[in-house]
């Protein structure tokens, strides 16, 4: 991927001129062209701003079939990138994947289509991270992918806080062609089939091209890895995760349901120093026929492992088309359209749905575990439960979704100036259906106190009881988006090193967004299953300006600004600075500044309640306690909301580098990048809450005190907050090296690096006197924020043959803190894939390949569940393929 492109080069294009007069005119010709990161069309493609690219090819070379499987390889990929690995049950956005640049997450990441603007997912990641499905964009449809690796909101408005990525779908397609792609891992699931069809037809008054896609990839489950295939990962030295709601399950009690001497009739676990007498309130089911497995009490609490039930990577069938064209309509003007349609269905499975104390059984119920033990001191006592229902199955759901994205606009060029207005219409909606496995919390309370289920004896029930409250779920989402954007570009004056070009816009954008679960949802009827609501509008006003300045012929300055006005929050207006300096044409220095800014997104201002289901460790009770219910990660109730009030995140980046082309051959490109943010909009997290928060009232509910031992956590209240600060730093080395033999072929080697220096984020937590007092965390190194990416590799061809040999390192970092206050350093990881293909066919390329080829095991990360960090690392193993294309 060649950064660096002498003038020369693209001049070899024009045609031969007879005198020297001739010459000049015809260099004047020069086709100029918009790169990404600028409105002023330009003849090289090295400008002000550090911007890689991927070809088509460099992206069949990764032997990914989606964008996200390349893209996430991508050094300057970092925290907040996610796949569909991972989505189980539980996720808010089934089926979804995303790039955050330099880990700022990634709705801080722009995303565009041609230059434009693509709307966002209908359901939010982890409920509060609005971001472009990049599986809504077949790999077989894109050109290449530009990435801007600086903030770029003075030139395209909100979101462009870590940069951009713009995906250029193809243009150039002649005739007609097919490709088809099998794949298959070698620890089982996940097969994939692909097949494509490609046609298109260009001549000197315009280009078509359209393609069909359709795409298949089985599951996989967590069981399908060994080392992932339980929640108890004391095996590997980790953590026990079994779940705290299991089979038959725990009684638990609640000091406010009993009597003063049911209460003083409990088990006494510690006395405390001034005499009060600790008690235990929850106790394994060990009653009846039906007991908890010896196996699993731990700490008193009957365990599950849900491990073997949950999806590692759903299933997903997609189908695509995409058409983008260009048609002259008269003399200086050409009409342009795209259009692409989508349809993708997602199965995910989860293991039975967990309660957490919501459902109760009075004390004189005819199936109370203890109805037949008078002596016992829970006989007689209303109790609550930790319970799975696994009677009814498994939860599975299915997510149908429908993309849409219509562009109809004009270009043209009036007395030197270039003009472009385009018109774009987006649409994404889905529902999720969940189809089995689903009980609703009023019609099981229901069936408890009238005997039809009962919970502690599950071999006793009738699948008549099962049925009563076992129910199905809908969630309804869509996204729109509206928007009318215009540009006109030329030269506005000559200076002695050359012209002033200037680039003027606009652009009004309408955003909707609706995510409706349910009325079930709503009434809060459904337990351990979570689901979002969200419903909210936005129009946006902007214009811009930009200048290319050539102050000297060695040195261009480029000023940008941009004026934004959101109906629902105000006004912002960001500039940014850049120049490009070239002291010889092997060399040249770049540097830019600028403000960025993020809008608060549509799901972050307007969400309703929404429940979760967060692992937490109870450091404080741990402390207190010793319990291993309170120093292992247990499931709590946790309830999240929107916040009107919020206000956008603001930002300043500054970016300084160099790119010298040592040789014709030889190239190496370093650039500093720094970015500051504030006001950052984060959801501050069930743990972070406990850490932090614990002892508060209105954030973490408790049972009541016993003496100065803290209540078990019944529910934790968690919201959106501008939550102060955010700065990181670092530097990316770029190296490239073309080696011609004479007896075995062409080499290219190619070398990328992303080293980041800092990674601050400011957040709070409490002071020994309970105060909430501001603190600075630094997470460079720590979990999901490696210091250290790279990847580097080789293509290579010769005569009938093409290969490629690539090696992708994340360093390794530290885990999350333990009970102790203890970190788990989680291993580096290094894996290479590989290609080879056979071109001697007339029309037909044949080619094989795997991607981790060795089937590297993803490191292990003993604060996940299953023990592997999904957004860092995958767990598919090596994944083999065969692939055709035939151009007809």
């Amino acid at each position: 991927m060649k950064t660096t492109f002498k003038f020369s080069a693209l001049s070899a294009a024009i045609l031969l001129a007879h005198s020297g007069a001739a010459l000049s005119a015809e260099e004047n010709q020069v086709e100029r062209i918009e790169v990404t990161g600028s409105h002023i069309k330009r003849t090289d493609m090295e400008g002000p701003s550090p911007v890689q690219s991927l070809s088509a090819s460099d992206l069949a070379a990764t032997g990914s079939t989606d964008l996200i499987g390349a893209l996430q390889k991508l050094p300057v990929s970092g925290a907040g990138t996610f796949s569909t690995q991972g989505n189980s049950s539980d996720d808010t956005a089934n089926g979804g994947s995303s790039v955050a640049l330099r880990g700022l997450g990634a709705s801080s990441t722009l995303v565009l289509i041609n230059g434009r603007r693509v709307a966002v997912s209908p359901f939010a990641k982890d409920i509060e991270t609005s971001f472009v499905d990049l599986n809504s964009i077949p790999i077989s449809s894109v050109k290449r992918i530009d990435i801007l690796k600086d903030g770029a909101s003075a030139t395209y408005g909100s979101d462009a806080v870590a940069g951009v990525i713009n995906i250029i779908l193809r243009d150039d397609i002649e005739g007609f062609e097919v490709s088809g792609k099998v794949s298959d891992t070698a620890d089982g699931g996940g097969e994939e089939h692909n097949f494509t069809i490609l046609w298109g037809s260009s001549n000197d008054k315009g280009n078509h091209n359209f393609s069909l896609d359709y795409f298949k990839r089985g599951d996989i489950f967590y069981s399908d890895r060994d080392y992932a295939a339980t929640a108890d990962q004391r095996f590997r030295g980790g953590n026990n995760a079994l779940s705290s709601s299991g089979i038959p399950g725990s009684v638990e009690v609640v000091r406010s349901m009993l009597t003063e001497a049911q209460w003083n009739a409990l088990p006494v676990v510690r006395v405390e120093d001034d005499g009060t007498q600790v008690r235990q309130t929850i106790f394994a089911d060990v009653w009846g026929n039906d007991k908890c497995d010896p196996s699993l009490i731990i700490g008193d609490i009957c365990r599950y492992d849900y491990a073997p039930h949950m999806s590692l990577v759903p299933s997903t069938e997609r189908y695509s088309f995409n058409y983008n064209g260009v048609q002259e309509i008269m003399d200086d003007v050409e009409g342009f359209a795209e259009f692409s349609a989508q349809h993708t269905s997602t199965f995910i499975q989860g293991a039975g749905s967990p309660s957490f104390t919501e459902l109760t059984m009075s004390g004189t119920n005819p199936n109370h575990p203890l109805a037949n033990d008078p002596s016992h001191f829970l006989h007689g006592v209303d109790i609550s439960m930790r319970r799975r229902t696994f009677d009814i199955g498994n939860r599975k759901k299915d997510v149908d979704s429908e993309y849409y994205r219509g562009v109809l606009g004009a270009r043209g060029n009036f007395q030197e100036w270039d003009w472009e207005v385009a018109y774009s219409m987006i649409r994404s909606s889905a529902v999720e259906r969940g189809f089995d496995g689903f009980p609703n919390k009023v019609r099981a309370q229901q069936a408890i106190d009238t005997g039809l289920w009962n919970p502690f004896e599950p071999s006793t029930n009738t699948a008549e009881g099962l049925a009563f409250f076992e129910t199905t779920t809908t969630r309804y989402g869509s996204s729109t988006m509206q928007s009318l954007d215009g540009t006109i570009s030329g030269e506005l004056y000559e200076l002695d090193a050359g012209y002033i070009a200037a680039a003027f816009g606009f652009e009004h954008r309408y955003e909707k967004i609706e995510d409706n679960p349910d009325s079930q949802y709503l009434r809060g009827e459904i337990f351990g299953t979570e689901a979002t609501q969200a419903n909210g509008d936005r129009d946006n006003t902007a214009v811009f300006a930009e200048f290319s300045i050539p102050v000297l012929e060695t040195l261009e300055l480029q000023l940008a600004v941009r004026h934004e006005d959101y109906s629902d929050f105000g006004t912002t207006t960001d500039p940014k600075v850049a120049f490009r300096w070239s002291p010889i044409d092997e060399l040249v220095v770049r540097g830019s500044w600028g403000t960025a800014f993020r809008a608060p997104s549509l799901v972050q201002l307007h969400l309703g309640r929404t429940d979760e289901s967060p692992s937490v460790i109870d450091k404080e009770r741990c402390r207190q306690t010793g319990a291993e219910v309170d120093c292992e990660p247990t499931e709590y109730t946790a309830i999240v909301a929107g916040n009107k009030n919020l206000q956008p995140e603001e930002s300043e980046n500054f970016n300084l580098g160099v790119v010298w082309e040592a040789t014709d051959n030889f190239s190496i490109g370093v650039d500093y990048w720094n970015y500051d943010q504030e006001n950052l909009i984060k959801k501050i997290g069930a743990q972070k809450l406990v850490d932090c928060c614990g002892s508060d009232t209105s954030l973490v509910v408790r049972a009541p005190n016993q003496g100065s031992t803290l209540g078990r956590i019944l529910q934790i209240n968690d919201t959106f907050v501008n939550i102060g600060g955010r700065e990181t730093d670092g530097f990316d080395v770029n190296l490239e090296y073309k080696l011609m033999t004479d007896n075995l072929g062409e080499f290219k080697f190619n070398y990328n690096l992303t080293y980041a220096l800092n990674f601050e984020e400011q957040t709070f937590e409490s002071d020994d006197a309970g105060n909430r007092i501001n603190v600075i965390d630094d997470r460079n190194g720590e979990y999901q924020h490696p210091e250290l990416r790279w990847t580097s590799g080789v293509d290579w061809n010769r005569d009938d043959w093409v290969a490629t040999l690539s090696v992708s390192h994340i360093d390794s970092y530290k885990d999350l803190e333990d009970s102790d206050g203890n970190k788990f350093e989680i291993d580096s990881w290094t894996t290479v894939d590989t290609t080879v293909s056979y071109v001697g066919f007339d029309k037909l390329v044949l080619t094989v390949g795997a991607a981790n080829l060795f089937n590297e095991e993803a490191p292990q990360a003993p604060s996940e569940s299953m023990g592997v960090d999904n957004k860092t690392h995958s767990a598919l193993g090596r994944q083999a393929y065969i692939k055709f294309n035939y151009k007809f």
